[in-house]
């Protein structure tokens, strides 16, 4: 009843949707790029690098684009990315024989994503009463974990159905489609920053916010070692669907972590919560380095979801509270950079261990990366007060 009378809100269900649609391509990129280029007979080296440089654009760019948003405006910064970015796609589509092309259409297809997430975030506190703002963000996060089970199907799809390439324009058409979608509605036509924020650092000035980020790229590494760490232990234990079935577990468990979080009202400080959150999952991490058997660890993949989609919640509301006034959508990127960061550098570390180590050294290493992350805010209170009111960043006018 609590998420339907949430959705019942104006233009609710029109921007969460489209900002579902426009990120889709974010959730099928780095397999559709790998089956249009493996099509095209190039090597796995070229799928790791253009794989790659397509995440570090967009760790790049993110911010970037974030910081245009709140000097311009949504609607413009919306369009004119997803037009670029779909540019980049096509350009990876039609030409993946060529290793100059394929870089280049990776840039741009990653660096100009439109920021329809930190977006949509931004404008949460114009869109709901003060008491749904953490219903909403627990919403926004379980819709996520939602696109990233259903991007890799649409490629596995599309791929099933004809040509590799189709799933790389249909990304194209999906980022333009969501961004109209999102840019058309009246609150994100009306939307503007309190004040023009012109300090180089932006958001980055709020020592509160760095110390949360910080945490934040600790949970994102825990999450890249168990991407990793799920396809080597799919091999060793015979999972049936193997490594796809246990992401697909941690995300259902994220999912449901996030409706059930909603759906509590768990009145708390959000840096007390944040430390829980952190906490718990520090401790189903350290559940995952004792390698289970095959139906133990199904069990453990849903519990490394349960406690992350919440810690996001909460993140979102201390991201729109210590964000200094006028940098509240660049923020929000780089909450997506540094988790996103995390997340490879936790990928990267656990291949290297496990290509000379064991599974649970592995596991173990994920595990110190969120463990870290709950000790910042465990131990930095000071530094997390919050710069002003929640909600105070950004108006609809």
């Amino acid at each position: 009843m609590l998420y339907l009378r949430l959705l019942r809100r104006p233009y609710v269900t029109r921007l969460l949707t489209g900002s579902l649609i426009g990120r889709m391509p974010g959730a099928m990129a780095a397999l559709a790029i790998a089956l249009t280029l493996r099509e095209a007979g190039s090597g796995y080296r070229l799928v790791g690098v253009a794989t790659g440089v397509f995440a570090v654009a967009g760790a790049v760019g993110g911010p970037l684009l974030g910081r245009l948003v709140d000097r311009t405006g949504q609607p413009r910064v919306l369009i004119v990315s997803a037009v670029v970015s779909g540019l980049g796609y096509a350009l990876l589509a039609v030409a993946p024989g060529s290793a100059y092309a394929i870089v280049a259409g990776a840039v741009v297809a990653g660096a100009a994503a439109p920021p329809l997430e930190p977006c949509l975030r931004a404008l949460w506190p114009a869109l709901v009463d003060k008491d749904q703002l953490e219903s909403a963000y627990a919403v926004d996060a379980g819709a996520q974990e939602v696109m990233f089970i259903a991007g890799p199907l649409a490629v596995a799809g599309v791929a099933a159905l004809g040509p590799a390439p189709l799933a790389l324009w249909l990304a194209a058409v999906l980022g333009l489609l969501g961004s109209v979608v999102m840019a058309t509605a009246e609150p994100s036509r009306s939307w503007r920053t309190e004040v023009r924020d012109a300090h180089w650092l932006g958001p980055l000035r709020s020592p509160g916010l760095l110390l949360l980020l910080t945490a934040l790229f600790g949970a994102g590494w825990a999450v890249g070692t168990f991407n990793v760490f799920s396809v080597a232990y799919a091999e060793a234990h015979s999972v049936p669907g193997g490594a796809g079935t246990l992401m697909a577990l941690s995300a259902f468990g994220a999912l449901l972590g996030a409706v059930t979080y909603g759906a509590l009202g768990w009145a708390a400080a959000a840096r007390h919560k944040a430390v829980l959150l952190a906490a718990g999952m520090a401790a189903t991490y350290w559940l995952v380095a004792l390698v289970p058997g095959p139906a133990g660890g199904c069990l453990v993949a849903v519990g490394t979801g349960v406690f992350f989609a919440p810690l996001l919640t909460v993140a979102f509301g201390m991201v729109g509270e210590l964000a200094p006034e006028g940098t509240v959508t660049e923020a929000f990127a780089w909450l997506v950079t540094l988790i996103g960061g995390g997340i490879a550098a936790g990928s990267a570390v656990a291949g290297l261990l496990l290509a000379g180590s064991t599974l649970t050294a592995a596991a173990a290493v994920g595990a110190c990366g969120v463990t870290a992350g709950a000790l910042v805010l465990a131990f930095t209170r000071s530094g997390l007060a919050a710069n002003h009111p929640a909600g105070e960043a950004s108006r609809v006018s």
